[in-house]
């Protein structure tokens, strides 16, 4: 089959609509249960290439989290502890690899991942069906699915959840076109690869790039590989921690992604972990009202009226003064940008976020400010050499 019809393009009134190959092939995808919508498919496609060449990167299976074709998250499949089993609300049953992997990259932000559309490196198994089955989601693109997670998936909205099954050895053409206002635009694919070798050049006085890190900093890269720019990730222990999409300035990527990265370590603390929440709340309820206990408003969760629909008690608000404390224990943080950092003000805001390594394009007039900001904290900065624009 070389062409699909879909319901209506990215808005209703945008039809006809649909997917097709120019040069008469079959499509590399296979829908296994439900329909995919227009911005599904564009959600499933950019995820499969991220954690495609996540999993080459690095040896371990890799999932994505996608919204609006950006990642809320993106992780590898390393082993969950008690604190992430805790936060991403997995129970205490251990995972394979790549359950965990997607419950680590739906964990990074799980305010922008309701109803995300998920994408797996390896074949999705029982533990990542049961996952996604209690989870609000739109879809999910793999390789190759069990049959128990196949039947568990098709159970999910009424039997119309979207499983795509994608050709892994699917190569596209060098050459991609899309067309906007009538005109088509040609370019070369961004076949750009993304390894160790692209942080040789560290340009800080510090130099000592640790081997968590590089791992964290080729995530990082990858991730903005897809992401909508302008863009800046944030990442620690094999998954991003906050990603800020879109932006049309530098900064303002960096305070969301680092103002995300400060939820995702809120969530960690020991009054938050102890929230008595009631035992039938909703995952969505129960993940608002944590942004919301977290934020600058509690009294709108704590308030006398309000506690009493999500808590079997009310507990302490977190206050100020502990959220300062406890965001000073964060370290060991990767950042990496798909463009120049211009300002040395984006550093100064990532430090606050516990960020330790750096990875950019380099190439700005004021790369020297940059340079001797990191330098001021110790920072160690590589630059790469390659921009990684994504529209």
């Amino acid at each position: 089959m070389n062409e699909m019809m879909l319901k209506y393009g990215c808005n209703p009134n945008q039809k006809p609509s649909r997917v097709f190959m120019k040069d008469g092939s079959d499509l590399p995808i296979e829908i296994l249960n439900g329909r995919a919508g227009y911005i599904n498919l564009l959600d499933a496609f950019n995820s499969w290439q991220l954690v495609k060449e996540l999993k080459e990167a690095t040896g371990m299976p890799s999932a994505a989290s996608f919204k609006h074709v950006s990642p809320a998250g993106a992780a590898i499949g390393k082993p969950l502890d008690e604190i992430e089993r805790k936060t991403y609300f997995t129970g205490d049953k251990p995972l394979s690899a790549i359950a965990s992997a997607y419950a680590r990259a739906r964990g990074a932000d799980r305010m922008s991942s309701y109803g995300d559309f998920a994408a797996l490196s390896d074949e999705c198994d029982e533990d990542t069906a049961n996952l996604l089955k209690v989870e609000v989601s739109d879809g999910v693109i793999a390789p190759s699915y069990t049959p128990k997670a196949l039947e568990i998936l098709k159970t999910k909205r009424n039997g119309n959840y979207t499983v795509i099954k994608i050709d892994p050895n699917y190569k596209p053409a060098p050459v991609e076109t899309k067309d906007c206002f009538g005109v088509t635009f040609e370019q070369g694919r961004n076949e750009v690869k993304i390894d160790a070798a692209m942080l040789a050049n560290i340009v800080t006085d510090n130099k000592a790039l640790s081997k968590d890190a590089i791992n964290d900093l080729i995530l990082g890269l990858i991730t903005l590989k897809y992401t909508q720019s302008n863009s800046v990730c944030y990442c620690l222990g094999g998954q991003t921690i906050g990603v800020g999409a879109g932006q049309q300035s530098r900064i303002h990527c960096t305070r969301l992604a680092g103002n995300k990265a400060d939820v995702w370590y809120l969530r960690r603390h020991p009054k938050v972990l102890a929230l008595p929440f009631k035992d039938d709340i909703r995952r969505p309820d129960r993940d608002n009202t944590i942004d919301v206990y977290i934020s600058d408003t509690p009294e709108d969760v704590l308030a006398d009226g309000n506690w009493q629909l999500y808590f079997k008690s009310r507990p302490e608000a977190l206050t100020a003064a502990e959220k300062k404390e406890w965001l000073k224990t964060m370290s060991g943080v990767s950042l990496a940008s798909d463009a120049f950092f211009p300002f040395g003000d984006n550093i100064e805001r990532a430090r606050r976020s516990g960020v330790a390594y750096v990875a950019e394009p380099g190439g700005s007039i004021r790369d020297d400010n940059v340079i001797a900001t990191c330098n001021k904290y110790n920072m160690v900065m590589a630059f790469t050499g390659v921009r990684l624009f994504h529209h």
